[in-house]
């Protein structure tokens, strides 16, 4: 019976992509070598981790897996009539994006130039329904098998809040994935947020200041880098939403590389952020000819897909980096991140 080795996950949001995460979190449940102590997450990232965190405490990791299965079946079945469809020419073309829907085009338009207090005036977001029939906020809170961050951008303050597992709502997920073009600011406390993907996506402090263990996994849905320069109109709104929502992640990571290098030298003294070991799953190769179109094709076939993806690269990750764990970061943060 190989060790069991406990990890930390950072799950950054991504709209429907979201669906490769739980590919990569369908595989961590499979394997019992791995346990999860903590996740944090922001949108789609929150969803998947209170999704684990109930199915986790209620019926193991087998239930985990049905409850991620659950959801995201029923994110595509409240699509199923939406008109945000592939084309005919993008079926036949095995293309995912929308970018050739008149709908998504109109969508698009609309967003950008109508607020979603005149837009959707009664607020309605079917994810919400779904993610509330389907978790026990109350029986969340009580759990203790598992830690769970939700973060989201405070409207006022521009000020990353992070909201933890014993306190969790189903209004602080969705505030956590509340797009301010798409859905009105969501209100808690009396205070207003929008997606915590401007300032955290996904968080990283919280896992490295509340958690015991030390190996920290980032499951990474936006790419970093891109070769080419983009020049059509939806290319250049997809590079500046990459970079949008991973710019905070990059800020984090810096802060804490500069910290372990003052702890290395002797100039601070924290005996935790010196025993973290990084990680990443990612899937560039896969994710980075997606557009920002698909980030809302909610598809069976595409969030099938989407799993697969991320299934088998999890399952090569830990092929590759299980013995790694509590030893060594197999993630290099200075090539990754900061050059």
């Amino acid at each position: 019976m190989a060790e069991q080795k406990t990890i930390e996950l950072a799950l950054q949001g991504g709209g429907a992509h979201g669906a490769f995460t739980w590919g990569v979190l369908d595989r961590l449940l499979e394997d019992d070598r791995v346990r999860i102590d903590a996740i944090c997450g922001t949108s789609a990232g929150a969803l998947n981790g209170v999704v684990v965190a109930d199915g986790l405490d209620r019926k193991g990791r087998e239930g985990a897996r049905e409850a991620l299965g659950r959801f995201w079946s029923g994110v595509s079945m409240a699509g199923q009539f939406s008109p945000l469809q592939r084309t005919l020419l993008d079926r036949l073309l095995g293309r995912w994006t929308l970018d050739l829907n008149p709908g998504y085009l109109l969508y698009d338009m609309a967003t950008r130039m109508i607020s979603p207090y005149q837009l959707n005036p009664m607020n309605i977001n079917p994810v919400r329904d779904i993610i509330a029939a389907l978790v026990d906020f109350e029986h969340v809170r009580r759990a203790r098998g598992i830690k769970i961050f939700v973060s989201a951008t405070n409207v006022r303050t521009g000020k990353l809040k992070t909201f933890r597992r014993e306190e969790m709502t189903a209004d602080m997920v969705m505030a956590s994935a509340c797009l301010p073009f798409i859905f009105q600011a969501v209100e808690i406390d009396g205070e207003v947020y929008w997606d915590g993907g401007y300032m955290g996506n996904p968080a990283l402090f919280p896992l490295v200041e509340e958690c015991r263990f030390c190996d920290l996994v980032i499951v990474q849905i936006n790419p970093i880098s891109r070769r080419e320069i983009p020049r059509s109109a939806s290319d250049i709104l997809n590079r500046i939403n990459e970079i949008t929502f991973n710019a905070t992640l990059i800020k984090e990571i810096h802060s804490l590389s500069l910290m372990k290098r003052l702890i290395e030298c002797g100039n601070l003294d924290d005996g935790r952020l010196m025993d973290t070991f990084f990680h990443r799953i990612d899937a560039d190769i896969e994710l980075k000819p997606l557009s920002v179109s698909s980030k809302v094709n909610t598809e069976w076939a595409f969030l099938e897909h989407l799993h697969d993806v991320g299934y088998r690269t999890t399952d090569a990750w830990l092929d590759e980096n299980y013995r790694h764990l509590g030893e060594r970061s197999t993630l290099d943060i200075e090539s990754v991140y900061l050059h």
